[in-house]
C-alpha cells in the first residue's frame, strides 16, 4: 500500500535542497538560526538542572551519604528534567508573548497566510474515530463542526467520514441509526457523508485511519482526524487547511486544543489552569521544537499521500501494535521530509476534559501505557535528532513520577532508618523546596501573569477578581490531585512489567454523580499511603508533615475530593459564580450555540455503564 502514495506525496513540491537548501522544508526559517536556539535551550536547561543536583547534593552531604540519601539523590536526578524544562518553556513563552515585539512570528512564521478570502483548491476529509461512545453525543459534535463549515461556504471542498470501531452491537446499531437519519436531514448531501465500521479493531485508532486512508485516501489531499469530544469551528478548519496549501511542505499543522465548557466541576476547574497555561507553555516550547512539532492525534491537519506513505507506523515485539500512534507518526512525518508544525494560538479548536478524577487517571493511565511504549523506538533510524528528543520527552513525562513518589516515601522513612533530619540545613533545604513548588507551578503562574497583562485578559475570563479567586482554587486543585495522579502513575507503572493493561474503550465525557463506593474502590490506594506518611511523620518529624501538605494533602482527601468534584451541583455553583471560568462560558461562540441545537439526550441508558468499566486499568 505506502508504495501507491510515494509519487503522490512527493509531487506537492520540488526538492527542498534545491529550493531552500538551507531552511527547513518548507523554506520557513533556517537551520542555523533553529540549531542556535536549540543549543540556548538545551545550555539553559542543563544549567538549572546541574545547579539543583549541586544544591541537593550539598544538603544531603550534611552527616555523611546513606542509602536513602543516595536514593533520594537518583530519584531528584531522574524526576527534576521534566520540571526545569516546564520552567524554560514557560519563561519563553511569555517572553515572546510580552517583551518580543514579534514573537509569533518567530514561532510560527505561516500563521500570516491570508486565510479570509481565497477560496480552497484542495479536497479534506474530516474524519470522526470512534469506539464504544454515545453515538448522539458524536455525532451532534461532528453535526456542528459541518454546520460551521458549510456556513462559510467552502463546505462542497470537505466530505465526512464516521469511521467506527464499536465492539458492542447495541451501541453500534445506535450508530447505524443516527447516521441514518443525518444522511435522510442532509438530502442531496449525503453523498459526502460516510460511515464505516471495522469488525477487528486491529491497530487502534491509527488502523481505523490507515484503513481509510487505504480506502478512500486518494481521493484527497488533507484529513482532520477528530475524536469524540472534538469540535472545532469552520474558520479555524478553513485557516488550518489555507495554511497547508501555501505550505505544500507542511505534513501536519496541529491546532491548539483547549477544553469546552462543561457541567463538571472537575473539568471546570482543571481546563481553566490548562486554559492559562497552554499558551505561555506551548509558545515557548514551538519556539525551539519548530518543524519537529509535537501531533496530538485529532483537531490537526493532517496531508494524506505523506503520512500514507511514510507513517506506517512499526510494531513491537510479539506483534504488538502501538497504542500512542500520534508522535510516532509525527516523528515519521518529519524523516519523510514534511515538517510537523503547531499553531500555537487560541482558536475555534476544542476537546472535552474527563468529567471527574477517576476518568482523569485512566486517562492519565493509558497515556503512560501508550508513551512508555516510546521507548522500543527511539533506535528507528534516520529520525532527527529533535524528533528523537520529542520520543523522549514523551516517555520521561511519566518516567520521573514513580520518582517523586520514591521521594516522598523515603524521607517519611527517613527517621526509621536512623536518619537525623536536624542535620540538614534548615534554611536551604527550605528555599529549595519552594523552589521546586514554584517550578512546578510556573506554567500556570505565567499563564496567569500573561492573561493578566493582556489587555482584557482578564475580562475575557469573567474579571479580576474571579479570575484571582479561579487561579487560587486551581493552584490548591492542582497540588491536591497532582498528589492522587502521580501515585496512580507509579502503581500502574509498578505493575507494567506484570502484564497490567488499560483498556482503550469509550469514555465518560458528560458530568455525572460519582458515588462514595467507587470513588474509594479507585482511590484507596492514595487512603493508604497517605495514612502511612501522615503517621510516620506525626510520630518522628511534625514540622516536615506540615511542610509536606502540598504534596502530600491530596492523598488523604482523595475520596472525598473525587466525589465533591464530580458533583454536578458543585459545577452548577461554581458557573454561576463565575469561578474558575473560561472566554467560551463568558462569551460563548457560535459554535456551542450550533452544538446546542443539535445534542440530544443519551440514546440508551447502556451506554454510561459500559464507559465506565474498570476505570483503573484492570486487563481489557
Amino acid at each position: 500500500m505506502p508504495g501507491r502514495f510515494h509519487a503522490l506525496a512527493n509531487e506537492f513540491a520540488p526538492p527542498m535542497d534545491d529550493a531552500c537548501p538551507n531552511t527547513t522544508p518548507a523554506c520557513l526559517q533556517r537551520h542555523a538560526d533553529l540549531a542556535r536556539r536549540r543549543r540556548f535551550v538545551a545550555v539553559l536547561n542543563l544549567s538549572v538542572y546541574l545547579l539543583l543536583l549541586v544544591w541537593l547534593g550539598s544538603i544531603l552531604r550534611h552527616g555523611g551519604w546513606s542509602a536513602p540519601d543516595l536514593l533520594i539523590f537518583i530519584a531528584f536526578a531522574i524526576a527534576a528534567p521534566w520540571s526545569v524544562l516546564g520552567v524554560c518553556n514557560a519563561l519563553l513563552g511569555f517572553w515572546l508573548l510580552h517583551w518580543h515585539p514579534d514573537g509569533l512570528s518567530q514561532v510560527a512564521p505561516f500563521a500570516q497566510v491570508d486565510h479570509s478570502t481565497r477560496p480552497l483548491q484542495s479536497r479534506t476529509a474530516m474524519l470522526l474515530t470512534i469506539r464504544n461512545e454515545e453515538p448522539s453525543r458524536a455525532f451532534a459534535r461532528l453535526r456542528a463542526i459541518k454546520a460551521s463549515v458549510d456556513a462559510t461556504r467552502e463546505g462542497s471542498a470537505f466530505e465526512w467520514f464516521v469511521l467506527s470501531d464499536t465492539s458492542d452491537s447495541g451501541v453500534a446499531e445506535l450508530e447505524e441509526k443516527s447516521f441514518a437519519a443525518w444522511r435522510e436531514e442532509a438530502k442531496t448531501g449525503a453523498k459526502f457523508l460516510h460511515y464505516r465500521r471495522r469488525i477487528n479493531n486491529i491497530g487502534y485508532k491509527a488502523g481505523n485511519i490507515r484503513d481509510f486512508c487505504e480506502s478512500f485516501g486518494a481521493r484527497f489531499e488533507f484529513m482532520i482526524p477528530l475524536d469524540a469530544d472534538s469540535l472545532m469551528d469552520g474558520e479555524t478548519i478553513l485557516r488550518l487547511v489555507r495554511i497547508g496549501e501555501t505550505y505544500p511542505r507542511i505534513g501536519i499543522l496541529q491546532s491548539l486544543v483547549v477544553g469546552a465548557p462543561s457541567a463538571s466541576a472537575f473539568a471546570r476547574i482543571f481546563q481553566f489552569g490548562m486554559r492559562a497555561g497552554m499558551r505561555t507553555y506551548t509558545m515557548g516550547a514551538t519556539w525551539w521544537a519548530a518543524d519537529c512539532g509535537p501531533f496530538w492525534g485529532h483537531n490537526a491537519l493532517v496531508r494524506v499521500a505523506p503520512f500514507a506513505a511514510h507513517c506506517v507506523l512499526p510494531k513491537l515485539e510479539g506483534d504488538r501494535h502501538i497504542l500512542s500512534h500520534d508522535q510516532i507518526e509525527a516523528v515519521l512525518m518529519r524523516r519523510a521530509g514534511f515538517e510537523v508544525r503547531v499553531l500555537p494560538v487560541e482558536c475555534g479548536s476544542y476537546e472535552d476534559n474527563p468529567p471527574n478524577l477517576l476518568e482523569f487517571i485512566r486517562r492519565d493511565l493509558r497515556w503512560c501505557q501508550g508513551n512508555l511504549q516510546y521507548s522500543k523506538l527511539l533506535t528507528m533510524p534516520r529520525l532527527f535528532p529533535m524528533s528523537r528528543f520529542q520520543l523522549f520527552w514523551a516517555i520521561s513525562m511519566f518516567a520521573g513520577l514513580p520518582a517523586w513518589t520514591l521521594i516522598i516515601a523515603l524521607v517519611a522513612l527517613m527517621p526509621i532508618f536512623g536518619e537525623d533530619l536536624s542535620v540538614f540545613p534548615a534554611t536551604s533545604t527550605a528555599l529549595l523546596y519552594i523552589l521546586f513548588l514554584v517550578f512546578y507551578l510556573a506554567p500556570k503562574i505565567a499563564g496567569f501573569l500573561d492573561i493578566a497583562m493582556t489587555p482584557n485578559g482578564t475580562t475575557r475570563y469573567g474579571g479580576t477578581k474571579r479570575f484571582a479567586v479561579g487561579a487560587l482554587v486551581e493552584i490548591l486543585f492542582s497540588f491536591l490531585i497532582g498528589a492522587v495522579t502521580t501515585l496512580n502513575t507509579s502503581l500502574f507503572m509498578i505493575g507494567l512489567p506484570f502484564g497490567r493493561t488499560v483498556g482503550w474503550n469509550g469514555q465518560t465525557r458528560d458530568a455525572k454523580a460519582l458515588s462514595w463506593s467507587m470513588a474509594a474502590r479507585g482511590l484507596w490506594p492514595q487512603l493508604v499511603f497517605g495514612m502511612i506518611v501522615f503517621a510516620l511523620g506525626a510520630a518522628f518529624a511534625p514540622n516536615l508533615l506540615l511542610w509536606s501538605l502540598p504534596l502530600t494533602l491530596g492523598y488523604l482527601l482523595a475520596i472525598p475530593l473525587a466525589k465533591a468534584s464530580a458533583s454536578p451541583r458543585l459545577g452548577v455553583w461554581l458557573a454561576r459564580a463565575g469561578i474558575c471560568e473560561t472566554p467560551e462560558g463568558v462569551a460563548e461562540p457560535a459554535i456551542f450555540k450550533t452544538l446546542r441545537r443539535t445534542e440530544e439526550p443519551a440514546s440508551d441508558p447502556r451506554i454510561p455503564a459500559l464507559q465506565s468499566r474498570s476505570y483503573l486499568g484492570a486487563n481489557p
